[in-house]
């Protein structure tokens, strides 16, 4: 029924106006004459209205005051019809002077012209009301209708409410409005009351709510999470309003809302970087960042641009992505110069191509095989890639006098239960002993050693590239099951901008040779991720969604470390940044065993011996779930020495 309600034409408002304002003028003139009847002059009034309606004729065309959708008045259309009738009245009042000045018959008492506006006013903002809300009524006519509670009694959260209602799709009733501000409270907008989340607790006893949304930008991760744990608790849906960089002509639509991500559950206080100092050292320098297309390089890009760094060479083997960013930096208008270079880091000659002709002072290399179960399948892909590219850009680096290397590394190096982790440690050792080697001879010769190498380690991070989340996501969105590896299993996470930043921080602040640790935050449980996941969407896990124990993958933990266990930190001055003291390993001989690791990985059929050569580098490298097992087993019976000393 209601899909044949048409928009009333824009012809029939226009008569419907006219007429209103005919019939104020009628009751102006009953008024002032007191109810009398008898007092009416038919001939004056018939002319005078036909004056009035010519007038207002004219002055609605010009202002337009018919071209609204009359269900969607609002606060413009009545300041437009105010100004309309304020001119049409003060037309009457010059006409009226004039023809009284003149002789004339035609003349509109002023107290007849006071009373028509006042009348004429609310009636033309009245109709237009009753229409409005009559649709509404229709529309949700034994409906089902949604009480919705709007977070936070700004602009965000009235634009919410004006959009909702506008929405003829929406069904829902705004219930109450949310805030944290003890000056808002008890306080009435639009007939909504604003109430403190103190007492949502008490008010979702008497009312049924159905969904939450979230149109607060600084509400602060704690309160977010009371809030959303809340909802969950109670069968509340919660939504987010789009940021505001999103809204198109300052407004979004109500399929702009979003379902609240788990990301922004996890997230915490911002950070705070030391921006001066980072901007010192990159103002109007190249910079090369190499795995610029993954999710961890893309974001250090977009962090540097605010530097103003005179070139930014993005080098990666992944075409498709590498145009995206591409396109993706040409829309954001910067004035930096950003420069795609196709290439892989286990190509040396490629490389020095890339360091001959742009000769960066700053990389960043994050290029890197992370992927756990993968590398357990492909060892030699994670030794050519993590440990070999690392080799070449570090060795590079020197030879081209780049003045800081810093190094994107993974809490998966600490006691490395995996290929990939161990390779990553070996990546450090080697970026530790290059470094070390440089100031030997600098001590040895009075040289200036240029290149300070410096690597940082964090864990997961949310929604790059193969994370969880999104694993959870497409899982929840294909109606499960969502697997978890093991009900104990847990991660450390971290933004991606959180985790780009303090690597920005960390580089800046180096003087050399360190490893620096992010604070991580608590360890989440993945089993609880996924539950929180599956509620967020609305659904009820084990219920709607099932949850599926699949058993560790090859090579992974339990609980992840930030920390060898040998290991201590040093504090930083910033908070969330440590060094740590770390066992170096004190092996001259690193560069060939690494050669021998090289060449090991050359041969598709040495797969044992080269993880056995891995094990040897990195006695701390013990397999877990994991075919290479058996040679922690061999290693131990034979009592191999290992080839890197552990001081």
């Amino acid at each position: 029924m209601l899909r044949k309600i048409n928009i009333l034409p824009r012809w029939i408002i226009f008569l419907i106006d006219i007429v209103v304002c005919g019939l104020s003028l009628i009751f102006a003139y009953i008024i002032r004459n007191n109810l009398n009847l008898q007092l009416l002059s038919l001939r004056e009034l018939s002319g005078e209205l036909l004056i009035l309606t010519l007038i207002n004729a004219i002055v609605f065309i010009n202002f337009r005051t018919f071209s609204g959708i009359i269900r969607y008045t609002g606060i413009q259309d009545a300041i437009k019809l105010f100004m309309a009738l304020a001119m049409s009245t003060t037309v009457l009042f010059f006409i009226s002077m004039v023809s009284a000045n003149a002789g004339g018959t035609l003349i509109f008492s002023n107290v007849t012209l006071i009373i028509y506006a006042l009348i004429s006013f609310p009636a033309l903002i009245s109709y237009r009301v009753l229409v409005k809300f009559g649709f509404t009524y229709l529309r949700n006519y034994k409906m089902d209708q949604k009480k919705v509670i709007i977070y936070g009694a700004g602009q965000a959260g009235f634009a919410t409410k004006r959009v909702l209602e506008h929405d003829t799709t929406a069904n829902v009733i705004i219930a109450a409005f949310l805030d944290d501000d003890p000056r808002k409270l008890d306080k009435v907008v639009d007939g909504i009351k604003i109430i403190h989340p103190s007492q949502l607790s008490n008010y979702t006893r008497n009312e049924k709510i159905d969904e939450l949304i979230i149109a607060h930008f600084s509400i602060s991760p704690a309160r977010k999470n009371e809030i959303v744990d809340f909802c969950l608790d109670h069968g509340i849906k919660v939504l987010n309003v789009p940021p505001l960089d999103t809204w198109i002509n300052g407004q979004f639509s109500a399929r702009q809302l979003q379902t609240l991500k788990i990301e922004n559950l996890l997230e915490r206080e911002p950070i705070k970087i030391n921006n001066d100092e980072i901007g010192h050292q990159l103002k109007n320098k190249r910079i090369l960042v190499t795995g610029a297309a993954g999710s961890i390089g893309s974001e250090i890009v977009r962090q540097l641009l605010k530097f103003e760094p005179q070139t930014i060479v993005l080098c990666d083997q992944a075409e498709t992505p590498l145009h995206h960013l591409e396109l993706e930096l040409q829309d954001m208008h910067s004035k930096v110069n950003c420069v795609s270079f196709l290439g892989d880091v286990r190509n040396r000659d490629r490389m020095n191509d890339l360091f001959a002709q742009y000769e960066p002072h700053y990389v960043y290399h994050a290029a890197a095989y992370k992927h756990v179960p993968m590398m357990e399948l492909c060892p030699q892909e994670a030794i050519l890639t993590n440990v070999m590219g690392t080799k070449i850009i570090a060795d590079l680096s020197v030879e081209y006098k780049v003045r800081r290397f810093v190094m994107v590394s993974t809490d998966k190096a600490v006691n490395p239960t995996n290929v990939m982790g161990a390779s990553k440690r070996l990546a450090e050792a080697y970026v530790q002993h290059l470094h070390r080697k440089l100031h030997e001879t600098q001590f040895n010769d009075g040289s200036i050693v240029s290149t300070k190498f410096i690597t940082t380690r964090f864990g997961n991070v949310l929604g790059s590239n193969g994370s969880v989340i999104i694993r959870f996501k497409e899982q929840i969105e294909k109606g499960g099951p969502v697997t978890v590896t093991h009900p104990n299993i847990t991660r450390f996470f971290m933004t991606i901008p959180e985790a780009c930043q303090l690597v920005l921080e960390a580089g800046s602040m180096g003087k050399g040779g360190e490893i620096f640790v992010f604070d991580m935050g608590k360890p989440v449980s993945i089993a609880d991720l996924a539950k929180k996941m599956i509620r967020l969407y609305g659904y009820l896990p084990g219920v709607d969604i099932d949850i599926k124990f699949t058993g560790l993958r090859p090579g992974e933990k339990l609980y992840e470390e930030l920390l060898m266990d040998s290991e201590n930190t040093t504090a930083t001055y910033h908070e969330k940044i440590m060094i740590a003291r770390i066992r170096n390993m004190q092996n001259d001989q690193l560069p060939e065993d690494l050669n021998l690791l090289f060449e090991l990985a050359r041969n598709r059929d040495a797969t044992m011996e080269l993880v056995t050569q891995m094990k040897k580098i990195v006695p701390e490298f013990l397999s877990n779930n994991s075919v290479f097992e058996s040679l922690d087993q061999r290693i131990g019976e034979v009592q191999v020495v290992p080839i890197a000393r552990i001081s």
